[in-house]
């Protein structure tokens, strides 16, 4: 926030606030297996909103695209590599600290069994019984979207 305090003078005053926050592009997996389960991850300790799930995913990095950014976290994750995805729906959330926008996509196949590499637990959860209360405030939506799918 920039606010200028006239004066009489011909110079302002000119005080500078910074009010911005942390903007974040992420792409986010929601693995889909043959009983039509939905895979969650759990937050890991220290981190921001430990102790939630999320679906799993991360940062796009400069340059990246969001697809790529999936593959490329999916991999570093889970273990996994993806061969079959596609865009299920965008959205953006403002945290308190954070803004992140966030390209979900259906993982419908894959290579490997996913594994928890970072130390993260992983469960599979029909769709039905997904709980928006707990994950990421961000993932809420999806949950209803899912529902819908």
């Amino acid at each position: 926030m920039v606010r200028v305090r006239n004066s009489s003078s011909a110079a302002a005053n000119c005080t500078l606030s910074s009010n911005v926050m942390n903007h974040f592009d992420v792409a986010a997996g929601i693995l889909c297996d043959s009983q039509g389960r939905i895979l969650i991850a759990e937050r890991l300790d220290g981190g921001p909103f430990h102790g939630l799930w999320e679906f799993p995913g991360g940062k796009i990095i400069s340059g990246e695209t969001a697809q790529k950014a999936l593959s490329r976290e999916l991999a570093e994750e889970l273990g996994i590599e993806v061969t079959t995805s596609s865009s299920f729906m965008n959205l953006r959330h403002e945290y308190e600290d954070r803004i992140v926008t966030i390209e979900f996509f259906i993982v419908s196949e894959w290579n490997s069994d996913p594994i928890g590499r970072e130390g993260q637990e992983l469960r599979w959860v029909p769709t039905e019984l997904l709980d928006a209360n707990e994950l990421l405030p961000a993932d809420a939506p999806v949950v209803k979207a899912l529902r819908r799918h």
